[in-house]
């Protein structure tokens, strides 16, 4: 996985989906124009872009690009004139649909793919009546789309294979797993899943059988979590246990016949159902707003993505390639001249102890964080470490110096105190963003490596050069007054107590 293959998006529709494309595209680094007739879209969409920096702010470790630029217009033509790529996103309506993309594919240029976001309608409909059919695809991803990695690609009759190829390297450089559709089909594949079960939800509801929130304890607290990491087929092969899915299938198979499910049976959407439905759904919120209900969702999603990344399978597998690549990127310094300034977060909750401050171990990842950055700059980038090359931190030394609470915005200064040919001394400084207090320094030792041969061994000479340039740069530089220092008692205090 590389950086973005696009420089400048143009999105048409800013809905639930299309916020959350522009939320997507923005946070890595990709310019966007956004058309929505709705007056009050702006504002929808900084929220969810207030919702969608919270949450890949948790996400990831890695360091995020810096953000690309958000801009409303008027017009179609405004939004994909000079865009690189083109996604709609507007109501799910045929006419509608139509009228856009002809109209953009009209305006945009000749080489520029047209991806449409529904959910179900067959793209060969949506090109039906736009110039230049062959570029048009449905990209269809799913909410939130800022952290779910799905997008489903499907191609109509006259859509051109390459569009395919190139809205899936589009998709990946952001961080998605696009899935091809290999027919086109009404619903596509998820959703025609999600509506079996929509479908059977409904029916358990109205036959009073279970509440809402009875039909969502019965997917959240089991197989929901479940499918996360397996799906629906390598469950059921698991299942079947050491004879596998044959014998799965041999034992539950009959039970496909018998009249446990409805499936396309729909009960009628009368108005008590309805209300019996939002009255429920009511009572399932609590009084928690739609935003804070995203939040909560969002929390919960990064915490999953996280684990299922440690294990480098799923969704989780695609999180660690896009983070590799963020790795790849080297953050510029502006001035080496000055001690560095490459890494920024916030406190996050989970780093706060019961005395509700910062943990120690919270600076030791903000200083890790720090000089994994210095080390992009100076060159050991992936492809150095997969030659086996890296630094090693041996020594490490923190001073606390204040207190940090949860939300405080914070970022690291990074000052070469010295280096070799071999080793690499660093001193950070923790400081809280809104007024430049110290919070904290933390003094490192750091030793290269030869991983393969498991010993320090001289740092490569492009590396050696830029450590070196960086040492000499910040040789006039005053040394730190913690720099050096050593944890010890006065003579007088080891006397005994009492």
């Amino acid at each position: 996985m590389t950086g973005p293959t696009v420089r400048t998006v143009g999105l048409l529709g800013a809905g639930v989906i299309g916020g959350g494309w522009a939320a997507r595209f923005v946070l890595n680094g990709i310019d966007v124009r956004v058309y929505d007739p709705d007056p009050d879209a702006p504002r929808k969409v900084a929220e969810m872009l207030d919702n969608a920096r919270h949450a890949q702010g948790r996400l990831t470790l890695a360091p995020l690009p810096r953000e690309g630029s958000l801009a409303f217009v008027e017009d179609v033509e405004a939004a994909v004139a000079g865009a690189d790529f083109v996604q709609e996103s507007a109501p799910e309506r045929v006419e509608v649909k139509q009228e856009l993309l002809a109209t953009a594919a009209a305006a945009a240029g000749p080489e520029v793919v047209l991806a449409s976001s529904t959910s179900g309608l067959r793209p060969s409909l949506l090109q039906a009546s736009m110039p230049s059919p062959e570029r048009l695809t449905v990209g269809h991803p799913f909410n939130p789309v800022y952290l779910l990695p799905l997008v489903e690609l499907c191609g109509g009759t006259r859509t051109a294979p390459e569009t395919i190829e190139r809205a899936a390297e589009v998709y990946r450089s952001v961080g998605m797993h696009p899935l091809t559709v290999r027919t086109e089909i009404d619903g596509f594949i998820a959703d025609r899943l999600l509506e079996s079960l929509w479908r059977e939800a409904l029916w358990l509801v109205a036959e009073g059988t279970a509440t809402v929130e009875e039909v969502d304890d019965a997917i959240r607290y089991g197989p929901g979590l479940r499918w996360s990491v397996m799906g629906t087929f390598l469950t059921y092969r698991i299942a079947g246990g050491e004879a596998g899915i044959r014998d799965f299938m041999a034992q539950f198979g009959p039970a496909l016949e018998w009249p446990w499910s409805r499936l396309t049976d729909v009960p009628e959407l009368t108005d008590e159902l309805l209300a019996t439905i939002e009255r429920q759904s009511d009572a399932q919120a609590a009084g928690r707003s739609v935003r804070e209900l995203e939040r909560l969702r969002d929390d919960c999603l990064v915490d999953v993505l996280q684990a299922l990344r440690a294990q480098d399978v799923g969704a989780g597998a695609t999180l660690g390639a896009w983070e590799t690549a963020l790795l790849g990127r080297a953050a510029p310094a502006d001035d080496t001249a000055t001690p560095l300034r490459l890494h920024e977060t916030s406190i996050r909750p989970a780093w706060i102890d019961y005395n509700g401050h910062a943990t120690e171990s919270s600076y030791l990842r903000m200083a890790g964080d720090a000089t994994d950055a210095l080390l992009r700059l100076i060159g050991v980038d992936a492809d150095y470490v997969a030659a086996g090359g890296s630094y090693y931190t041996v020594e490490t030394h923190i001073c606390h110096l204040r207190q940090a609470t949860a939300g405080e915005r914070v970022h690291v200064t990074t000052q070469v105190l010295g280096a070799d040919e071999k080793r690499l001394h660093v001193f950070h400084r923790v400081l809280r963003s809104e007024d430049e207090a110290p919070l904290a320094t933390v003094e490192q030792m750091l030793l290269h490596v030869d991983a393969d041969a498991g010993r320090a061994a001289p740092a490569g000479a492009d590396v050696l050069a830029h450590v070196l340039a960086l040492a000499d740069a910040h040789r006039s530089l005053e040394q730190p007054d913690r720099a050096g220092r050593r944890i010890e008692m006065p003579d007088r205090a080891r006397q005994p107590l009492g």
